[in-house]
C-alpha cells in the first residue's frame, strides 16, 4: 500500500472493548495482513502478559501471535535493564505480569526492611490494588530516594461498564506529593514508538499508528514522525478531541475503516 509498510495498532478501544472484538475489526486486520503490511499491536495494557493477550485475540479470530505484541511492561523491563541494571524494583500493578519482566529484581511489600528498600518504584496499571496503604508506601519509597518509573499515565480506559480510572489519575498526585516527575516508558514516550518501529523494521515515515487516545496514541506518534490515525471508538470523546494539543493526521469512525484509508493513502502516494 504505497509508502506505508507497517501499521502500529492500539488494542483496547481500537480492536476490542473488554477483550470483545469491535465490529469489523477482525476482518480489517486480516485484510491488512493479506496486503503484506507489517503489524505491531502496541498497548499500554498492564493486566496481561503478551502471551495471554495473544491467546484472547486469537480466540476472537484475530490473526496475531505473541511476537506481534509490544506491551508497556515488556518495554519497561528493557528500559530498566538498560538504565537501572541490577536495581531492586517495587512494582505496583493490577494483574500478574512478571512473565514479561525478565531481568528485573522485584522486592518490597509490607514489612520491608531498609536492606530490601527498592531503588525504583514501578507503577503499572491501576486497579483495586491502588489503595491508600500501597500508594502511601510508594510515596515513602520515593521520598527516601527511589526513582519513579511509570508504564504510562493514561487517565482512564473504556470497558463494558463505561470509562474507568487508570494510572494517571493516581500518578499525578504521587508526583505532586513527592515533588518528582515519573519516567514514562510506555505510550506516549518517544522510546516506546522507537521500540515499535524497530520491532516491525520500518522508518517512522513508513508507518501509521491507530489509536483511540488522541494524546498518548495519535499525537505522540505524530511527534515521533509516524502518521497518526484516530478512531472514534473506545475512549474517544468529542470534547477530548476538541481540546487536544494538536490535530490527528486522519480520523476514522472505526478500525474497520482503516483498509480503505490505507488504500487511499497508497493511491495518493502513487500520484505524487
Amino acid at each position: 500500500m504505497g509508502s506505508v509498510r507497517a501499521v502500529l495498532i492500539d488494542i483496547d478501544g481500537v480492536l476490542t472493548v473488554s477483550w470483545q472484538p469491535l465490529p469489523g475489526a477482525v476482518e480489517a486486520l486480516r485484510e491488512i495482513r493479506d496486503a503484506g503490511l507489517g503489524v505491531a499491536l502496541v498497548t499500554n495494557t498492564t493486566s496481561r502478559t503478551r502471551a495471554s493477550i495473544a491467546r484472547v485475540l486469537v480466540e476472537a479470530g484475530f490473526p496475531v501471535s505473541a511476537e506481534d505484541i509490544l506491551t508497556a511492561p515488556a518495554v519497561t523491563a528493557a528500559y530498566l535493564v538498560e538504565h537501572c541494571p541490577g536495581a531492586r524494583c517495587a512494582l505496583l500493578n493490577s494483574g500478574d505480569i512478571e512473565e514479561d519482566l525478565g531481568g528485573i529484581t522485584l522486592v518490597g511489600g509490607e514489612g520491608e526492611t531498609e536492606h530490601e528498600a527498592p531503588d525504583v518504584v514501578v507503577i503499572g496499571g491501576a486497579g483495586p490494588e491502588f489503595g491508600y496503604a500501597v500508594l502511601n508506601r510508594a510515596f515513602g519509597q520515593v521520598q527516601r530516594g527511589a526513582r519513579l518509573v511509570a508504564m504510562h499515565r493514561n487517565l482512564y480506559w473504556r470497558t463494558d461498564d463505561g470509562l474507568q480510572l487508570d494510572t494517571g489519575a493516581f500518578l499525578v498526585g504521587l508526583e505532586k506529593a513527592a515533588r518528582v516527575e515519573a519516567e514514562i516508558t510506555g505510550k506516549p514516550s518517544a522510546a516506546f514508538f522507537e521500540a515499535a518501529l524497530a520491532h516491525v523494521g520500518v522508518g517512522a515515515r513508513e508507518a501509521v499508528m491507530v489509536g483511540d487516545d488522541i494524546e498518548s496514541d495519535v499525537l505522540a506518534a505524530q511527534r515521533a514522525g509516524v502518521t497518526g490515525v484516530l478512531v472514534r471508538t473506545g475512549k474517544y470523546l468529542p470534547e477530548t478531541h476538541r481540546g487536544a494539543s494538536g490535530e490527528p493526521d486522519h480520523v476514522i469512525d472505526s478500525f474497520a475503516d482503516l483498509p480503505a484509508l490505507l488504500t487511499d493513502l497508497r493511491e495518493r502516494s502513487a500520484q505524487q
